[in-house]
C-alpha cells in the first residue's frame, strides 16, 4: 500500500505542475478604445465577461462574448465587434477550441481589414493570434505574428506594448526549444526597460526571466531578476503581483533545497496576496514542500485550512486543479481512499458545471487513476476511456499521453495485450510531439522525469519484448530499439532543458554496414526481471538474447564493479565483478564477433551500465579494450563527420594547474604541464591556455579567433545529473554546461572547422550521483562536438599526461580512429607501464559519439 501511494503522489505531482505552471503568459482582453461610446449594457457584458475569463470560468465567458458579438453586430459597431471576436477567440483557445477560436480571430481580423483600422486593437487582436498558433504548434508563425505586434507597438510609441510582445517572443522560443535564445530575448527587453519609469511590463519580464532561468538551471541569475521584479511589484503597491513573485522565490528556494527559505517565501505570499486562490496555491506549495520533507504531522495541520479556502472558491479551472493537487497530498498523507474518490468525483461535477472539457478530463483521468490503484480495473477503463476523449477533444497533449499511458497499464493489467501495446504506441507519439514542450515545462518536471516519462518508454519495450516470446521479430527489435533511444534523446531534453541533438545525422546501421564494416553494436536493455540486449553485427540483421538477471542484480553488481574500480589494490574483485558483467554482454556473442571480423564495439548503453567503464570487462585472461575499440554512442543516429585521421588536426588547449581557491577540495594537477608537452610533441598545430591566461573570457575570445578542431580542456570539472552541478574550472571560477552553448555557437559561426573532438581530461562524476553520466552526455551535446573523450574519475595525473599524449601520438600519427586510438593508448598503459596497469588508472577514460 505504501509503494501505490507513493507512486499515486507523483504521478499526480506531474500533472498538476504542467497544467498550473506551463501556462502562457497570455495576452489580456482586448480593450476598446477609451474614446469610443458605448452603452451600459454592453459595458457591462464586456466587464463581467472579462471577470469571468480572468475567473477561470472560460466557458461562461463565451456565452456573455457570444451575446456582446450579436448585440454589436446588430448595432453596425464593427470595431466594438472585432474586440468582443478577439476576446471570444482567447476564451475558446482556454477551452482547447481551436476551430472556433480560429474562426472567432479569423472573423475580428477581417472585419477590421475591411474597415479603418484603429492601430491599438488590431496589434491586440494579432497578439491573440499569436497566443492561438503557439497553442497549436505554429511556433515559428507566432514568432512572425509577436513580430508585427511589436513594430505596430513601435509606431504607436508604445512601450509597454513593445515590451509585452518581445515577452510573448521569448515564449514562442521556449517552445520551440531555444531556451538560451529566450533569455537572451528577454534580457534585451529588461535592458531596454531599465531606463524607464517602473511598470507592470517591465516588472513582468523580470518575473518571466526570472522563471525561465531557473527552467534552465541558472538558479542564482533566476534569484536576481525574481528580486527585481519583487521591489518594483512592492514600489507599484501591486499585492497580487507581489504575491506570484513571491511564490516564483519560494520555488527558486525549494529547487535549491532551501527548504525554510522556502517556506518562508509562501508564507509571505499567502500573508500579502487577496485572492483567495493564490493563497491556495501558496499553501498547497507549502503542504507539498512538507510532504516532501517528511514532515507529515506539520503538512496534516494544513489540511484544514486549505480546504477551508477551497470552499470559498466557485468551480473554475484553477480551483479544481487546486482540490486536485490536494488530493494527491491526501494520498500521501494516508487519507482513506474513499475520502479521496469522494473528493475527486465532486471535481469532476464542477468541470462539468463549469462545461470545462479539459478541467474534466484531468478530473476523471486521475479518478481513474485511483480505480487503477485499487484494483477496479474495469471501472479504471472505463474512466481513462472517458477522460482520453476528453483530452483529446480539448487538444491537451500533455494530459492525452498521461491517459494514454494509464490505459496500457490497464489493459496489461487485463490480460490485453494487443490493446495494451496500441496505448502504449500512442503515448509515445503524443510525447514525441510534446517534446520541445516537456522541456519547456517548470523545475517541478525534471524532479519527476524519472517517475512520469522514462517508464513510459521502459515499460513499452518491456511489453514489446514480452509478447513476442523467445524470438521477437526484426520490426519488433527495431520498434523496441527506436523506443530507447527516444528515451535517451528525452533525457538529454530533461538535463539540458532544451531540446538537442539538431543537426545532420546519420544511422549507426548505415555506418556499420557501409563505412566502418567491422564494427559491432550493443544496446543492453535493463527490464524489471531481466536483461534484453539486441546487436547489430555488420551485414547482418538485428539479433537478440536474454540474460535472466533481475534489476535489482544487475544494478548491485554495477555498483559494487563502480566502488571497487576506483581502487588500485581491488583488481582482483574488479575482475571478478568484470567477469560477470562480460558474460552478461558480450560472451552470447563472442563468436559471431570473432567471425564477423569486428574490432570496434559501440555500446548504446541504459540506465546503471552508463556507470562503467566497458574497456575494463574481462573474460578470465584479457580486458574488453585487449581485443576491441569500444566507444558509446547517444542512440541510433550520429553527427556525421569524416574520420578525424583524415584531416589536419589544429588543437585549441586550456589547462589550469591550481584550482582557483574559491574551489579547495580540487587539488593542483602539476601533470598538465606535461600532458601539454606530450600534446606538443605530436606536432600538431596548438593554441595553449594554461592557468591564469585560461579565464572563461579568454576561452571564448580564442574560440571566436583560433581555428581549430579539436578543444582539450585540462581542468578539473565534475558531471552531475543536474546541470547547474555539471561544470568545469577556469582561472575565474567555474563554467557550466549551460555556458557551453553560448561559448561555443560563436566558434560554429565564425570558423569552418567542426568541432571534431572535445577532451576534458581530468574531469569526474559527482560523488554518490548514479546518473551523473547525464552530464557527460550533457556536455557533449552542449559542445556541439561530434566526439567527446572525458573520464569518469578523478585520477593520478601523471598517467592522465600519458595516456593523453599516447591518445595524440595515435591518432595523428598512425591514422587509426578515435576509438582505436584510444584503445592503443589504454593498451601501452596497461602492459608498458607496471604502475599505471590497473585498471583504475586506464579504464576511466570514454569515447562518446563518432568512434571514427
Amino acid at each position: 500500500m505504501v509503494v501505490m501511494k507513493k507512486k499515486f503522489f507523483n504521478f499526480w505531482l506531474l500533472v498538476l505542475s504542467t497544467i498550473l505552471i506551463c501556462v502562457l503568459v497570455t495576452p489580456a482582453f482586448a480593450n476598446i478604445p477609451q474614446k469610443t461610446i458605448i452603452n451600459q449594457d454592453s459595458q457591462s457584458n464586456i466587464i463581467e465577461s472579462q471577470h469571468l475569463y480572468e475567473s477561470g470560468r472560460f466557458a461562461e465567458a463565451v456565452q456573455i462574448l457570444q451575446q456582446a458579438v450579436k448585440v454589436y453586430e446588430q448595432q453596425g459597431d464593427i470595431l466594438k465587434q472585432a474586440v468582443a471576436l478577439s476576446n471570444l477567440s482567447l476564451a475558446y483557445q482556454q477551452l482547447g477550441n481551436w476551430e472556433q477560436a480560429q474562426l472567432a480571430i479569423n472573423k475580428s481580423l477581417n472585419l477590421q481589414k475591411n474597415n479603418s483600422q484603429n492601430l491599438a486593437v488590431f496589434a491586440q487582436t494579432l497578439d491573440i493570434q499569436g497566443r492561438l498558433h503557439l497553442l497549436t504548434g505554429k511556433s515559428e508563425l507566432a514568432l512572425t505574428t509577436w513580430q508585427k505586434t511589436a513594430d505596430i507597438y513601435t509606431q504607436l510609441g508604445d512601450k509597454n506594448g513593445i515590451a509585452l510582445a518581445r515577452l510573448y517572443q521569448a515564449q514562442a522560443l521556449r517552445h520551440q526549444g531555444f531556451n538560451q535564445q529566450a533569455i537572451k530575448q528577454l534580457e534585451q527587453v529588461n535592458q531596454t526597460l531599465k531606463s524607464q519609469d517602473d511598470s507592470l511590463a517591465k516588472a513582468g519580464v523580470l518575473l518571466s526571466l526570472g522563471d525561465t532561468l531557473e527552467n534552465v538551471g541558472e538558479l542564482e541569475k533566476s534569484r536576481l531578476a525574481l528580486e527585481a521584479s519583487l521591489a518594483i511589484y512592492q514600489r507599484l503597491k501591486s499585492p497580487e503581483n507581489i504575491a506570484l513573485t513571491l511564490l516564483s522565490l519560494g520555488n527558486n528556494a525549494r529547487i535549491q533545497q532551501k527548504n525554510n527559505q522556502a517556506i518562508a517565501f509562501y508564507q509571505q505570499a499567502f500573508n500579502i496576496s487577496p485572492l483567495p486562490l493564490t493563497k491556495v496555491k501558496a499553501r498547497l506549495n507549502h503542504l507539498n514542500l512538507l510532504i516532501a520533507d517528511k514532515q507529515l504531522a506539520a503538512a496534516q495541520d494544513l489540511i484544514p485550512e486549505i480546504q477551508s479556502l477551497l470552499s470559498q472558491l466557485p468551480p473554475s479551472r484553477p480551483s479544481i486543479y487546486a482540490r486536485i493537487n490536494l488530493a494527491h497530498s491526501l494520498v500521501s498523507l494516508n487519507t482513506p481512499t474513499s475520502q479521496i474518490a469522494q473528493l475527486l468525483a465532486k471535481v469532476v461535477q464542477q468541470a462539468r458545471s463549469i462545461e470545462d472539457i479539459r478541467a474534466e478530463a484531468y478530473a476523471l483521468g486521475n479518478l481513474g487513476n485511483l480505480y487503477e490503484k485499487t484494483q477496479q480495473i474495469s471501472e479504471a477503463i472505463n474512466l481513462t476511456q472517458q477522460a482520453l476523449i476528453l483530452a483529446q477533444t480539448s487538444n491537451a497533449s500533455e494530459i492525452t499521453y498521461l491517459w494514454q499511458w494509464q490505459l496500457g497499464r490497464l489493459f496489461k493489467a487485463q490480460g490485453n495485450f494487443t490493446g495494451a501495446i496500441a496505448a502504449y504506441d500512442a503515448t509515445i507519439e503524443t510525447l514525441n510531439s510534446l517534446r520541445t514542450d516537456l522541456v519547456t515545462l517548470n523545475q517541478d518536471i525534471q524532479f519527476n522525469f524519472r517517475d512520469n516519462v522514462e517508464p513510459v518508454y521502459r515499460e513499452s519495450v518491456a511489453l514489446l519484448l514480452e509478447n513476442s516470446g523467445e524470438k521477437p521479430d526484426i520490426p519488433t527489435l527495431e520498434k523496441a530499439r527506436n523506443r530507447i533511444e527516444a528515451l535517451q534523446l528525452a533525457e538529454l531534453d530533461n538535463f539540458l532543458r532544451e531540446a538537442c541533438l539538431q543537426g545532420q545525422k546519420v544511422i549507426l546501421d548505415q555506418i556499420v554496414d557501409q563505412e566502418n564494416p567491422n564494427t559491432a553494436i550493443l544496446y543492453p536493455i535493463i527490464l524489471p526481471k531481466r536483461l534484453q540486449v539486441i546487436v547489430k553485427i555488420p551485414q547482418q540483421p538485428l539479433r537478440h538474447f536474454t540474460i535472466n538477471k533481475s534489476q535489482v542484480e544487475i544494478e548491485e553488481t554495477l555498483a559494487q564493479l563502480q566502488e571497487y574500480i576506483l581502487e588500485p589494490d581491488r583488481t582482483e574483485e574488479v575482475q571478478t565483478l568484470s567477469h560477470e558483467v562480460y558474460n552478461w554482454l558480450i560472451q552470447p556473442i563472442a563468436s559471431n564477433l570473432a567471425t564477423s571480423q569486428v574490432n570496434t564495439l559501440v555500446f548504446v548503453l541504459d540506465g546503471a551500465f552508463r556507470n562503467i567503464p566497458l574497456a575494463a570487462l574481462y573474460d578470465g585472461e584479457k580486458y574488453l579494450v585487449e581485443k576491441y575499440a569500444v566507444a558509446l554512442s547517444l542512440g541510433l543516429q550520429l553527427l556525421a563527420n569524416k574520420p578525424l585521421a583524415q584531416k589536419p588536426v589544429s588543437i585549441l588547449a586550456a589547462g589550469l594547474v591550481q584550482p582557483p581557491p574559491q574551489f579547495p577540495t580540487f587539488p593542483p594537477l602539476p601533470g598538465i604541464r606535461l600532458e601539454f608537452d606530450l600534446i606538443a610533441r605530436t606536432g600538431a598545430s596548438t593554441k595553449k591556455l594554461l592557468d591564469q591566461e585560461f579565464t572563461s573570457t579568454t576561452l571564448e575570445k580564442n574560440v571566436n579567433t583560433v581555428p581549430f578542431n579539436v578543444l582539450h580542456l585540462a581542468t578539473h570539472g565534475q558531471f552531475s545529473s543536474r546541470p547547474e552541478n555539471t561544470f568545469i574550472l577556469a582561472s575565474d571560477g567555474s563554467i557550466n554546461v549551460l555556458q557551453f552553448d553560448n561559448l561555443l555557437r560563436s566558434q560554429s559561426e565564425t570558423n569552418t572547422q567542426i568541432l571534431e573532438l572535445l577532451v576534458l581530461s581530468a574531469c569526474q562524476t559527482a560523488t554518490g550521483d548514479n546518473r551523473a553520466t547525464l552530464g557527460l552526455a550533457g556536455a557533449a551535446v552542449k559542445a556541439g562536438a561530434h566526439s567527446t573523450l572525458a573520464s569518469l574519475w578523478h585520477i593520478n595525473d601523471q598517467s592522465t599526461a600519458i595516456l593523453i599524449g599516447e591518445f595524440y601520438s595515435e591518432l595523428i600519427n598512425s591514422k587509426v580512429t578515435k576509438a582505436e586510438a584510444l584503445r592503443r593508448a589504454q593498451v601501452k598503459l596497461l602492459t608498458n607501464y607496471p604502475n599505471y596497469s590497473r585498471p583504475s588508472y586506464w579504464a576511466a577514460y570514454v569515447l562518446v559519439g563518432n568512434w571514427i
